[in-house]
């Protein structure tokens, strides 16, 4: 069997930045100010000259109620987030330290 290649990331940050219409039932990520954080975070992590690590737009993540939302992979760390602050915090903490932000983590009894 033939070994998986290294990965080409070390770190991948998917943002939920999907939009519903206005009034939507479950909401979602963009209404909330999902766009703007994220460009914030692109942003702060080429500040911070975090090499390896890839800040990526994502659709619907499921987690709608929550948003806005990120996933890091390889870990599959969940987080809802609200303010630049937060962003911040997951970044020196969880992307640079290698720690975990535990006020902001989402687990699955989150939902959905």
């Amino acid at each position: 069997m033939t070994a998986d290649p290294p990965p080409y990331y070390r770190i991948h940050v998917f943002t939920c930045t999907n939009r519903r219409p206005d009034g939507h039932p479950r909401g979602s990520c963009a209404a909330k100010g999902s766009e703007r954080l994220r460009d914030y975070l692109k942003a702060r992590a080429k500040e911070l000259g975090l090499g390896g690590v890839r800040i990526n737009s994502a659709g619907c993540l499921d987690r709608c109620e929550l948003g806005p939302v990120l996933v890091i992979y390889p870990e599959g760390v969940w987080y809802g987030y609200k303010t630049a602050e937060d962003l911040d915090e997951i970044l020196s903490t969880h992307l640079v330290e290698g720690g975990r932000v535990a006020r902001l983590m989402l687990t699955p009894e989150h939902g959905p």
